[in-house]
């Protein structure tokens, strides 16, 4: 069968099968506990939800349960900065993969403050510079863009998981700071980290993050508000990155093996677009070695290779 055929009630089976299948596997990652408050997380969650162009939203499991997105978040703070900024957001943040951790410091030094991508933490540190600079209130925008999208209020900042960004921020701090000193930050960096730290700790469900970034699989238009997000061509340069660069260090191995435009989250969520269909989210908590939840991982991997969703 093909996703292009196929029925709502075969995607909705479809979805239910995974995740029991997902049910049972092993549950042998870890959470985040560098993020104390994420440590606290009960790693048996696990859900799914996969948003379609025409509106519907199909969901199993724990879809409905808000979780903290983490690096999530760094695709809306994208969107956001080039809806203000343009192609001059590119002069200071680079479009490659980085080969690398995703907080590397060795890298930025080595080419002098300018950030391999924006998905890694000192591109997305540097596109929250931006927004520092073009909003009045920064975070209030962002959490309202998000909302935007999602269609939903609920969307909201996790005030504990906050507290323990910034306790715990000092290797994000030194990032700001380098960048800083190579002239590629122009805010305050305490006012740069409040908001990137803000930002990693709002918390959506799987069914709410796939509705804001249907977007993302419709040429820039968010199909249920008709809102032009974007442009068609800055839509395909986000789900390009989103390609090479939106997986940690299993990015290739994701496009080699799903094929599709995704990003996760050390919170345990992980969003995947699919061109002219629509927008899968995962989650569960328990993290393999790169970062990424091992069980939204197999759930993914398994609906898009079910319903033939690769891109390639």
């Amino acid at each position: 069968m093909s996703a292009l055929t196929d029925g709502d009630a075969y995607r909705g089976q479809a979805l239910g099968e995974i995740h029991e299948a997902a049910l049972a596997l092993p549950n042998d990652g870890k959470v985040a506990d560098y993020i104390p408050a994420l440590a606290t997380v009960d790693k048996a969650r696990c859900g799914i939800a996969f948003a379609t162009l025409d509106g519907e939203v199909h969901a199993a499991g724990d879809a409905d349960i808000a979780f903290s997105i983490q690096s999530i978040s760094k695709v809306f703070g994208l969107v956001l900065a080039m809806q203000r900024m343009g192609d001059g957001l590119w002069e200071r943040v680079g479009m490659e993969p980085s080969g690398l951790p995703f907080n590397s410091i060795v890298q930025l030094e080595w080419e002098h403050g300018i950030p391999r991508n924006p998905f890694i933490n000192a591109g997305a540190i540097l596109v929250a510079d931006t927004l520092v600079s073009h909003f009045s209130s920064s975070r209030l925008a962002f959490r309202s863009f998000v909302r935007r999208l999602a269609g939903s209020e609920r969307c909201d900042v996790n005030d504990v998981v906050l507290a323990s960004e910034t306790r715990h921020g000092s290797r994000n701090a030194a990032l700001a700071h380098l960048m800083k000193s190579f002239g590629n930050i122009e805010a305050e960096v305490e006012d740069v980290l409040a908001h990137y730290f803000f930002q990693c700790s709002l918390e959506m469900s799987c069914r709410e993050l796939a509705s804001s970034l249907l977007f993302l699989a419709n040429r820039g238009v968010h199909p249920i508000s008709d809102e032009h997000v974007i442009t068609p061509r800055d839509a395909h340069r986000v789900n390009a990155i989103l390609s090479t660069s939106g997986m940690y260090d299993q990015s290739g191995q994701f496009a080699f093996s799903v094929g599709l435009p995704a990003k996760s989250g050390v919170g345990g969520g992980i969003v995947a677009v699919v061109p002219g269909q629509g927008v899968i989210s995962a989650w569960s908590p328990a993290l393999n070695q790169h970062g990424n939840s091992t069980r939204a991982l197999s759930m993914i991997t398994g609906l898009a290779g079910r319903l033939g969703l690769s891109i390639f």
